[in-house]
């Protein structure tokens, strides 16, 4: 058997899977975030490794067979220590905007796109550490240790300061190309090499399990504890996403476009994400929108009905219609980088009526994900089909859009779990045994969803309208 542990934004989740990677138990405990200032988002550690082993007891199983733990966890968060490891504030959470003069300052500096293929984001860890260095320089002057989310567990698991490559790519001290910590970028944010953890492939063993811990949690003394990965590679690798070629969409609250790589492929200036996977020599590409299912939501909200019966009066999928919609409702990442667009409904006349709008929800969403594709074509990688994860893909007429807008097929999988747990567990069977990327099936398929050759044109031409139609769009300062 093998463990699977998930710190997320709003939960830790536990999988147990069997040696054959069939699910055996789940346990999830809920976890609440603190906002102490607008803009602000925290979690205290504590409170991460309480609800770790209410998620384990959720489980309901004996653990005295589990033969190797893997992790998952939310990116970009900062965990400060002291040199007695212990912590020295909440920790700052990927959401937290705080840093974002901090980071701009960073990204003005050549050094960071060049070295790391990314924008420097308010949410990254790097910004975090200049921003306490200015307002908080007592705590900074005794911060020992940065570890993220994920490697904070596992401190606590192996007594070790470890992290894998895919999360340390977040962090804008890394150098994904070379698999290591950038020493100018460090030393650019006043932080040095000692100050980070080791690193480890996420396939690897990264420590060994305490033994006073697997007493009190019932697990075997010893076992490995796999380097593991960031949320969005975890779930790649519960999906079987490990090399180029398949890809996969996530249509919750966010939108995702997730396409691993054999090379490094950044574009910095279009947003698009260019960081480590969970294996060696493979990289991923993530193309992320704002607003995605959120935008239905705020659709629904405005109409007072609920988003399935919204969609029960709509058609099949056709051409584009008349109406447009932008869903920039929260700014937007990739391909624009722009906190500051705003949505729009384009093209609206007095004919129209409900179903149009939201119809023209659906399709703006699922063009704003192709040309997320896009961008990540251009820079070298993309998907040949996608894996449809998150609430939206419920939708089969949504799907069948984002079929046709982005020109590959999209496929709903059979309820498989295909959680970051469930890839944190894989990841835990391939350290512990040795085991290689043939075990990283790919989960049965329930339904396809091709695009339909005769309206390749029409959404092609919507897609290459979407220049044009943002020059109308109305900006805000910030």
């Amino acid at each position: 058997m093998f463990l699977g542990l998930d710190l997320g934004t709003s939960g830790v989740k536990a999988v147990l899977i069997g040696d054959d990677q069939t699910v055996l138990a789940t346990g999830h405990a809920p976890l609440s975030v603190s906002n102490p200032h607008p803009g602000w988002s925290e979690q205290t550690p504590a409170d991460w490794l309480a609800a770790c082993r209410t998620a384990i007891a959720g489980l309901g199983r004996r653990l005295d067979r589990v033969a190797g733990i893997g992790l998952s966890g939310q990116m970009h968060g900062a965990v400060c220590l002291d040199a007695d490891d212990h912590v020295l504030r909440p920790a700052i959470l990927w959401n937290d905007g705080r840093a974002h003069a901090e980071a701009a300052v960073l990204d003005a500096d050549p050094r960071f796109r060049a070295i790391t293929g990314n924008i420097v984001f308010a949410g990254f860890t790097a910004p975090k550490l200049v921003w306490m260095a200015k307002h908080e320089p007592d705590l900074f002057a005794q911060t020992a240790r940065v570890l993220l989310p994920k490697a904070y567990l596992r401190l606590w698991l192996t007594g070790g300061h470890v992290e894998d490559m895919s999360d340390a790519s977040g962090t804008a001290w890394f150098d994904p190309a070379t698999r290591d910590w950038s020493d100018d970028l460090l030393t650019a944010t006043g932080m040095s090499r000692a100050q980070m953890p080791a690193l480890v492939e996420g396939s690897a063993v990264s420590g060994r399990l305490r033994a006073d811990l697997a007493a009190e949690l019932g697990l075997p003394a010893g076992i490995p504890v796999a380097g593991g990965a960031g949320d969005n590679a975890a779930t790649a690798i519960a999906a079987g996403i490990a090399a180029p070629g398949m890809g996969f969409v996530s249509l919750g609250t966010s939108g995702v476009i997730f396409a691993a790589t054999d090379r490094f492929c950044p574009a910095p200036e279009t947003a698009v994400h260019a960081f480590c996977h969970a294996l060696p020599g493979r990289w991923h590409q993530m193309g992320v929108m704002l607003s995605a299912a959120s935008s239905l939501d705020w659709w629904s909200r405005i109409v007072g009905a609920k988003p399935g019966d919204l969609l029960a009066g709509l058609g099949p999928v056709a051409a584009p219609g008349a109406v447009r919609f932008l869903p920039y409702l929260s700014g937007e990442r990739t391909p624009l980088n722009d906190p500051a667009i705003r949505g729009q409904f384009i093209g609206l006349a007095s004919s129209h009526g409900r179903d149009d709008l939201t119809r023209a929800v659906l399709e703006g969403v699922s063009l704003a994900l192709a040309e997320n594709l896009a961008a990540l074509k251009a820079a070298g990688g993309g998907a040949d089909a996608l894996i449809a994860m998150g609430g939206g893909a419920r939708s089969d007429l949504w799907l069948s859009m984002l079929a046709q807008a982005t020109g590959v097929p999209v496929l709903r999988p059979a309820g498989a779990e295909t959680g970051g747990a469930f890839g944190a567990a894989r990841l835990a069977l391939m350290a512990a045994t040795g085991a290689g990327e043939e075990v990283l099936t790919q989960p049965p398929i329930a339904a396809e969803f091709s695009p339909d050759p005769s309206l390749a044109g029409t959404w092609a031409e919507a897609l290459a309208a979407l220049p044009a139609l943002r020059g109308g769009t109305a900006r805000t300062a910030g």
